[in-house]
């Protein structure tokens, strides 16, 4: 099969990742084989390749927005079968036994295994997955809308529920990506008013767009004090003025796997007042049922941009230089 394969991590401008003839997995008893027909370009994935994240797997397939149907089962697989369409997320597999994966909190596992990272992801025409990790994909999307939702949508949608906002209520958005273009619609969906701070005029626009009642600049001040804000860029200095938008009380979540140091915190002025600062680590199996239950009730629109397969590293280039509006989606035929 086709893929594109990262040996060692560079910027997507020194091409790191390579198209390669590699051989077509074979699943366990416990897993699906997908055939894959769209990939979404994640930025866990540019920090992959960039190696924010310290590399584990190498060589490795990256990409954990994946989208097929299913085209061989495991012996001991019960509830899907050859020609279901499913999606493949970030996380792949959990131990099932730490006090985390028991107490509801499997996103927290001790020893989890990430799509793309520890094991082979879906820059390929083909991709494993457990049984229990695949997600049935609802009929309203096409495939190219859907995988934007597999791990942009899933991480916005529990960082929006940990913000703990609610009907009615102000909410603060950082960045204008991928996973900020889906929030804002459940946000909206659910009747919050949607402020947003971003750098690109280009996302700034498609926040317009999307109904947010108001867009600045990335470290503006918003009109009015916030219920709840999402950080969604990776830089840590945009936590401050997100700290001192946020009212007495107030949640800012920051979404990213990876940010860069955040700079001192005046507890007077940014933290007192009992405001919550907390990340959003991964994401459990029922954040993404409940959010592609959700997006298909509004339904969520997302906007993509497609990319043949062997443009992986273009695709990259374009994320790091903030040149998608939307999401970027690798597809294995383009027409």
């Amino acid at each position: 099969m086709r893929a594109m394969v990262l040996e060692r991590g560079g910027e997507p401008t020194t091409s790191p990742l390579t198209l390669n003839d590699v051989r077509i997995p074979e699943p366990a008893p416990d897993e699906v084989r997908v055939k894959v027909t769209v990939c979404g370009v994640c930025r866990t994935d540019l920090h992959i390749v960039e190696e924010d994240l310290p590399p584990m797997t190498r060589p490795i397939i990256p990409g954990h927005e994946t989208l097929g149907i299913v085209d061989r089962v495991g012996r001991d697989v019960r509830t899907l079968q050859e020609g279901d369409r499913v999606g493949i997320a970030w996380l792949q597999r959990t131990c099932g036994r730490c006090e985390f994966c028991r107490s509801g909190r499997e996103n927290l596992c001790s020893t989890p295994t990430f799509t793309g990272y520890h094991v082979n992801g879906g820059y390929a025409e083909y991709a494993i997955v457990s049984e229990r990790f695949a997600y049935p994909i609802p009929a309203v999307f096409a495939d190219e809308e859907a995988a934007p939702l597999l791990c942009a949508g899933i991480i916005g949608y529990r960082a929006l529920r940990l913000t703990g906002v609610k009907p009615g209520q102000r909410l603060g958005l950082y960045g204008f990506g991928a996973s900020a273009h889906i929030t804002i619609q459940v946000a909206r969906h659910w009747g919050c008013s949607v402020f947003v701070c971003s750098l690109q005029e280009e996302h700034q626009a498609l926040a317009h767009e999307l109904g947010a009642v108001w867009v600045g600049g990335a470290t503006d001040s918003p009109p009015e004090t916030l219920h709840g804000a999402i950080v969604f860029a990776p830089a840590g200095e945009i936590v401050i003025p997100a700290l001192r938008a946020v009212d007495k009380g107030g949640t800012v979540a920051c979404a990213g796997i990876h940010m860069s140091p955040i700079p001192s915190i005046d507890y007077d002025r940014e933290l007192f007042g009992e405001r919550i600062l907390r990340s959003v680590t991964a994401n459990t199996r029922q954040d993404g049922l409940d959010l592609l239950r959700e997006a298909a009730a509004i339904p969520i629109r997302t906007h993509t941009r497609r990319f043949p397969l062997e443009d992986a590293n273009h695709a990259l280039h374009a994320l790091k230089a903030g040149a998608i509006q939307g999401a970027a989606v690798l597809v294995m035929k383009m027409p």
